[in-house]
């Protein structure tokens, strides 16, 4: 079953409040642990790492920033 507008907005705004924040902290960490690597390589784990994030979420932030397509034209909520 595919989720509702609303619960993709929702969904989406936890995913970055909660998770995002999470996410770069885990990755900081984890990458703090080996020795620092060179200025360029470091800086593309951190954009690989980036990216990586909303690869999984791709779905849930489609068509978020766009109008309710539930609701129908003209009518205020």
């Amino acid at each position: 079953m595919a989720l509702s507008y609303k619960a993709r907005r929702r969904l989406s705004l936890l995913i970055l409040l909660v998770g995002l924040p999470v996410y770069v902290v885990a990755s900081i960490t984890i990458i703090g642990l080996f020795d620092r690597p060179p200025f360029l390589l470091e800086l593309a784990v951190y954009v690989v790492l980036g990216v990586v994030w909303a690869l999984p979420f791709k779905a849930v932030f489609k068509g978020v920033g766009k109008a309710d397509p539930d609701v129908p034209v003209g009518k205020d909520n």
